[in-house]
């Protein structure tokens, strides 16, 4: 049968816990016969508090971390892979180690936000997407849609939450695998015996992963030791996580005209030799879940920081001048703090309140210089760094605070209304120096900037039909945020900050849960309007960003997860964005141009996914996933079109009560298509990496 929602938690406990606290106490609990309906699942993304993710008026996907075992999952875009309105396009300007999110049509890589454990990944800066790791992972929720209550000046178009297992819920195992272009990874995790009255378990695991290109490649070191006491009153926790990060960056693919140019080859790597990337960062956190008279107190407290190297370049011009590329050499130092406590509370058993204040800081600076050098088109024979033309060092600090109230009313038992309010208040300062290393003029300007607005949501959630476990649902919700302007710390030395993004949304859907509880489908409809985007050009030979006028996100996205005999699960989606500029007039060459109707360039009309998975307790597993991806614009003035594309994964494998095997494999069809576009340089893109196949073997114990 399958178990209620609401049976999962104590009364006074599904009122609200810290988001690592509450996947512990309402883990995702398997129905006794897997033929007879689905899993019973919470979320604590959207509302603070564990909840039946059909009964919250938001567009939610809930991903198990038996559905990636189930799958072989092992990266973030193929967690996602079959979820509705997102793509992740692997790669990106962050190094092949990274990705670039797409929620709604609108691929800006700070647009959405991702968490960990409750904290945001990156702070108050940029996801930091390429330390991600997803070993020993609990579940992994995603919010389609602006969170700007609860999380306030950090998402407009989706929250990304991964929640590992709790210490006392991890699961010990061991694995190696290995892969094409001399990948390999291996990884253990294990429960630590009880010190102090604390759980606690270590996960550990390292990869490196090779490309067609031989000069690109990534070498990834990643620790987690999470820790947990429970008390009569409550529970305390801390975990610590370090990654080291070494990669070997590609290149971006340069436009000629409206085409990808013929004259470079697919694989050519334009970078300086030894051209590096590499990263360490370590995070702490901690937390304290209590219980008091008026109802549950949460506080956590995160802080980390993160050292980043690099040597890059890229093609600047495609005539075979002299020189035709810049590169850049760049320290970053980032400094992250994260700091909230709230009280959830129920004055009366139809309500439910959160109340708490936030406060998110990020202090970095960034310090290199530029170089101008030859390469061959091909990316034979690439220079050595050339000394450099300009020492440039960037400082920017940024403080957002937030004083929050959402509440959860249940007049009648079908109908949910939920509303929330947030003061923000933001500052930033910002100071850019260059110093002409020829000349010895030296430049420096400054900025700051201070903003204090209200966010906030309502929404409403109503049973419009139910009959056991089958329910038909319709949802409705409102969101009004902004988000500071974009820093990545390019060495773009302006030091003028750029205006805030502001966005109002309104969403319209269905969520259905059909034949027994085996079928769930959602169906969702959005409209954003936009101001202020951040957006990628090129001045003086090099990137800068400006803000872009105004935008429309308007689209329809369908999911649906339907459980079949013999432990198969079939899961499909479905997307339609049509993302357009409305007003927004650009220099070209001299030359104003008006954007308005006009669709953003690299988003697709229509995305699609289709995936078969067995997956019984013991004996042979297998998956397989087809994703299909529409046409894009390579252009913002839309004259340079890119056709579409289908990608096919699959997976096989064999388990027992000990061992398990698999061979996977990735972008089988091998199709090496444009799917991020570089911010470095001007009509540079990023291609799909090619076919990928792994075998490996896991112990569990």
């Amino acid at each position: 049968m399958r178990i209620p929602a609401p049976l999962l938690l104590p009364a006074s406990l599904v009122l609200g816990l810290h988001p690592a606290l509450a996947g512990a106490t309402a883990p995702t609990v398997p129905a006794a016969n897997p033929e007879a309906g689905r899993s019973a699942t919470v979320q604590v993304t959207a509302t603070r508090f564990p909840e039946d993710p059909s009964k919250v008026p938001a567009p939610i996907t809930v991903i198990t971390g038996q559905e990636l075992a189930d799958r072989g999952i092992v990266d973030l875009r193929s967690a996602l892979a079959l979820t509705a309105g997102v793509f992740i396009a692997p790669g990106g300007d962050a190094g092949p180690a990274s990705s670039v999110p797409e929620f709604w049509g609108l691929k800006e890589f700070d647009a959405f936000l991702l968490v960990v454990d409750g904290v945001p990944w990156g702070g108050a800066f940029n996801p930091a997407l390429s330390t991600l790791n997803l070993q020993d992972v609990e579940r992994i929720e995603v919010q389609r849609g602006a969170a700007p209550v609860l999380y306030g000046a950090t998402s407009f178009v989706g929250v990304i939450h991964v929640i590992h297992r709790l210490p006392g819920q991890a699961q010990g195992s061991a694995e190696v695998s290995a892969g094409s272009h001399g990948s390999g990874a291996a990884a253990l995790t294990l429960q630590v015996p009880r010190w102090a009255g604390f759980d606690s378990s270590l996960s550990a695991d390292t990869c490196k992963q090779g490309f067609a290109d031989p000069r690109t490649q990534f070498t990834r070191s990643h620790l987690l030791w999470r820790n947990r006491q429970e008390t009569a009153e409550g529970a305390f926790h801390f975990d610590l996580d370090a990654t080291a990060l070494d990669q070997n960056p590609g290149s971006p693919h340069p436009r000629d005209g409206k085409v990808l140019s013929p004259d470079v080859p697919r694989d050519s790597n334009h970078n300086p030799a030894g051209a590096f990337m590499n990263d360490r960062r370590v995070a702490l956190n901690a937390g304290l879940d209590r219980q008091t008279g008026l109802g549950i107190w949460t506080t956590t407290l995160a802080v980390a920081q993160s050292r980043q190297s690099l040597l890059r370049g890229f093609l600047t011009d495609l005539g075979a001048g002299n020189p035709d590329g810049h590169g850049f050499r760049e320290r970053i130092d980032l400094t992250d703090l994260y700091f909230d406590t709230h009280l959830t509370w129920s004055p009366e058993a139809t309500v439910k309140v959160v109340t708490g204040v936030d406060h998110l800081h990020g202090a970095g600076v960034g310090r290199g210089g530029d170089f101008d050098y030859y390469v061959a088109l091909n990316g034979a024979n690439p220079p050595a760094a050339a000394p450099l033309a300009a020492d440039i060092r960037i400082d920017d600090r940024r403080d957002f605070s937030g004083l929050y109230g959402f509440s959860q009313w249940t007049p009648l038992p079908r109908l949910v209304v939920e509303a929330g309010l947030r003061l923000n208040r933001t500052e930033e300062s910002r100071r850019g120096t260059t110093l002409d290393l020829a000349s010895q003029e030296r430049v420096t300007g400054q900025d700051t900037r201070t903003v204090t607005r209200l966010s906030g949501s309502a929404g409403v959630n109503w049973t419009v039909w139910q009959a056991g476990s089958e329910r038909v649902g319709l949802f409705t919700a409102y969101r009004n945020t902004y988000k500071p302007a974009a820093i990545d710390f390019g060495l773009d030395s302006e030091a003028a900050i750029l205006k805030p993004e502001t966005a109002q949304s309104v969403d319209l859907g269905l969520k259905a849960q059909l034949l027994g509880g085996r079928l769930a489908l959602e169906v969702s409809s959005f409209r954003m309007d936009f101001e202020n985007l951040v957006v990628p050009q090129t001045r003086n030979g090099g990137p800068v960003k400006v803000n872009a006028g105004k935008e429309r996100f308007q689209g329809l996205e369908a999911s649906g997860v339907l459980q079949l005999p013999e432990a198969c699960t079939l899961r499909g989606s479905y997307s339609y964005h049509d993302t357009r500029f409305t007003d927004y007039l650009k220099d070209f060459d001299g030359t104003p141009t008006q954007l308005a109707g006009k669709r953003l360039e690299m988003s697709p009309y229509h995305l699609a996914a289709l995936g078969l998975s067995h997956a019984p307790t013991l004996g042979l597993t297998a998956s397989l996933e087809f994703s299909y991806v529409s046409g894009v614009f390579l252009n913002q003035r839309n004259t340079a079109p890119a056709g579409g594309y289908t990608t096919l994964a699959a997976s096989l494998g064999y388990r027992t009560k000990v061992w398990e095997v698999r061979l996977s494999g990735q972008n089988l069809t091998d199709r090496r298509n444009p799917v991020a576009e570089s911010e470095m340089g001007d009509g540079q893109y990023y291609l799909m990496p090619g076919r990928q196949v792994t075998a490996g073997i896991r112990r569990r114990f």
